[in-house]
């Protein structure tokens, strides 16, 4: 591996992305005010509310931008200082409302568990029981099952790209109930937002107590603004953009780990490097590369060298991808397509032999396909487990599993 793997974080490269990131939102609010102030600036109300939402798109970019550079900062990849890192972050998360110790937390676990289908905490699929439950449908019929109207289909993403960031960081949605620290906990007591709740160790609470606090007082600064300058400035300056930054968080993360030909793992046939390298880069263009600082383009490498930071990922990923071989999962699109795809063919995973050979993998003999000793039996889940596809279920407002 190059040196830049184990580097740390140049602190004066950090701050040169953050300083820019922060100039390019200080612009944007700049050309929001003035459109705003007087607002006969745009007599057309349909030029007014194109400008609108025209600042509010691009400020939602320039966020999650912000919000990947804190990310950086939650895996000690701003510099080689943990508290310099820890500062920059806890600021400016709690300025984006992500509560900042609390998802660096649960955030650490998902990449020492990546793809583990028992401890991962993000993305977990459900197997082939519990997604016959889920759809009310035989586990033998599951082959025969149709995929979702296309216009549920877009409702659903919708649903989504616009709360699902919100509902995980209130509850978890994506995590299996085994993977929490404390079980048997009710759905409630699953939110980034609870010092003594089930994702966390005791020892934990205070960090967790803080990133609270960091969010309230951003949420008493937003109060205090919109008092200020009322309630449309705040609406198109912040509500609107923390959308957009929140819909492109999720459609990133969502990307990366969800595609038909990424495996999940059994905790019989998991490792570290399996579960690291079961991702996909997904390329984005310059906003991907400009913008969100390469994170939906070098996810694999990050996976594997999670403090590398973002200004020297293309460099790692140049000299490991070609390492990595068949292990490589290749690069995917960053599109509507793609989301579409990942919602009508990953819909629940079992093994699958000729897949296992495909990828170098050696077949774990699994029960007969749909038999009540299958994925889910008193063992639990054996070998590589695939992507099947399937209708969309109903909308769950808790872990599978949690006690409500």
């Amino acid at each position: 591996m190059p040196p830049l793997t184990t580097a740390p974080g140049n602190l004066a490269w950090s701050l040169f992305y953050l300083s820019r990131d922060l100039t390019y939102a200080g612009l944007l609010v700049t050309g929001l005010y003035r459109l705003l102030h007087p607002p006969a600036v745009i007599d057309s109300p349909v030029l007014y509310y194109m400008a609108m939402c025209g600042s509010s798109v691009c400020q939602g970019i320039v966020w999650t931008g912000l919000w990947v550079i804190a990310h950086d900062c939650g895996h000690s990849g701003f510099s080689r200082w943990g508290w310099r890192n820890d500062l920059v972050g806890f600021v400016v998360h709690s300025g984006l409302l992500t509560p900042y110790f609390a998802w660096k937390s649960t955030h650490r676990r998902h990449h020492i568990y990546a793809n583990h289908i028992e401890k991962d905490l993000n993305y977990v699929p459900a197997l082939r029981q519990s997604y016959a439950r889920q759809i009310g449908a035989a586990m033998e019929a599951l082959e025969e099952v149709g995929q979702a109207a296309p216009l549920v289909l877009l409702l659903r993403i919708v649903l989504q790209q616009t709360i699902g960031w919100n509902w995980y960081i209130l509850s978890n949605i994506t995590c299996p109930p085994t993977a929490v620290v404390k079980k048997g906990m009710s759905v409630w007591r699953h939110s980034h937002f609870d010092p003594r709740g089930a994702l966390f160790h005791t020892s934990e609470w205070q960090a967790v107590l803080l990133s609270d606090l960091g969010c309230l007082a951003a949420l008493g600064g937003l109060y205090r603004l919109g008092q200020g300058v009322g309630s449309a400035p705040l609406l198109w300056g912040y509500v609107v953009p923390w959308i957009w930054r929140n819909h492109w968080i999720v459609m990133i993360t969502y990307l990366h780990h969800t595609h038909p030909d990424v495996p999940k793992y059994s905790p019989g046939s998991w490792t570290f490097l399996r579960g690291a390298t079961a991702t996909i880069d997904r390329d984005f263009g310059l906003i991907g590369r400009h913008f969100f600082h390469h994170i939906a383009s070098d996810h694999v490498t990050h996976h594997l060298v999670s403090r590398i930071p973002h200004y020297y990922s293309p460099v790692a990923s140049r000299a490991i991808v070609p390492l990595l071989g068949r292990h490589y999962h290749g690069r995917g699109e960053f599109n509507y397509a793609a989301l579409q795809t990942a919602f009508t063919e990953c819909q629940w995973v079992e093994a699958d032999g000729r897949k296992d050979a495909a990828l170098g993998l050696r077949a774990a003999k699994e029960p007969p396909s749909g038999s009540s000793k299958g994925s889910e039996g008193s063992k639990g889940p054996r070998g590589t487990l695939w992507y099947r596809s399937g209708r969309i279920p109903s909308p769950e407002y808790k872990m599978r599993g949690a006690r409500c």
